[in-house]
C-alpha cells in the first residue's frame, strides 16, 4: 500500500459529522473550479454502471472517466466492497471522497491506485475537501464493462463509424456489445465510449449536467 500522510489530521476540527448532501455539493464545486479551463470535459451525477446495477456518485468525463464515490459519517461502508469491484471494472480512475469517521477503515479497503479525499466541516460549517491521495490509471479495467456504458444506438453508431454496423441493426444489445469487442481495437473502443458520454443528452432531466466545451 502506498503511505498515506496523515499530518493533515491536525488540519481537522472537533468531530462534526459531514452529510451527503454537503460533500456532494462541495466535490461538484471543486470539479467544477478544477476543470473549468479543459475542453470538452462533462461532470455527470449518479452514472450507472453494469446498467444500473451500481451508480458512481460523480464521474468527471474528458480523456479518462474518472469517478467518485461519496462516503459521509453518517453513511456506512457495506456496500463499498461491490462498489470497488463494479468501479474497477469500468473506471480510469477512481477517487473516494470520505468523511473522517471512516477514513482509516475506508483507505485499507480501496486499492492503491485510487484516489482520497477527505471532507471535514470548517468552524463555520461549510464542506471542505482535503487531498490525501491523487488517483492514478486503473490496471483493471474491461472492455466487457466499458462497453455497458453505452446505450444501444450510441453502440449502433460507433459500429457504423467503422463500417460494422450491417446485419446488428436489430440484434440484441448484447450481441451488439460483443461486435463491438470484436470489432473494434480497446484504445479506440474506448475513445469512443468516452466520446458518447461527452455528447450525450439526457442524463438526467430534473438538472442540466455541467459541459465545459470553452
Amino acid at each position: 500500500m502506498q503511505p498515506i500522510d496523515l499530518s493533515f489530521n491536525k488540519m481537522l476540527p472537533k468531530y462534526m459529522p459531514t452529510k451527503d448532501k454537503h460533500i456532494r455539493d462541495a466535490l461538484i464545486n471543486y470539479l467544477k473550479d478544477k476543470y473549468r479551463f479543459k475542453d470538452k470535459t462533462r461532470i455527470v451525477e449518479e452514472l450507472g454502471l453494469n446498467h444500473g446495477e451500481t451508480r458512481v456518485d460523480v464521474a468527471v468525463v474528458n480523456g479518462v472517466i474518472h469517478g467518485f464515490e461519496i462516503k459521509s459519517d453518517l453513511d456506512t461502508l457495506d456496500r463499498l466492497a461491490l462498489q470497488i469491484v463494479l468501479y474497477n471494472s469500468v473506471l480510469d480512475q477512481a477517487t473516494l471522497v470520505v468523511g473522517k469517521k471512516h477514513l482509516m477503515e475506508a483507505m485499507y479497503l480501496v486499492p492503491d491506485w485510487w484516489g482520497i479525499l477527505v471532507a471535514k466541516l470548517d468552524i463555520n460549517g461549510c464542506t471542505k475537501l482535503i487531498n490525501i491521495r491523487e488517483a492514478t490509471n486503473n490496471p483493471e479495467k474491461k472492455s466487457s464493462a466499458i462497453v455497458k456504458l453505452l446505450w444501444k444506438d450510441e453502440a449502433i453508431s460507433i459500429l457504423e463509424q467503422y463500417n460494422c454496423a450491417a446485419g446488428f441493426y436489430s440484434k440484441a444489445r448484447k450481441v451488439i456489445y460483443d461486435r463491438l469487442l470484436e470489432a473494434i481495437d480497446e484504445p479506440v473502443l474506448f475513445a469512443s465510449v468516452r466520446d458518447c458520454l461527452i455528447a450525450r443528452e439526457g442524463w438526467r432531466p430534473d438538472e442540466p449536467p455541467v459541459l465545459n466545451d470553452d
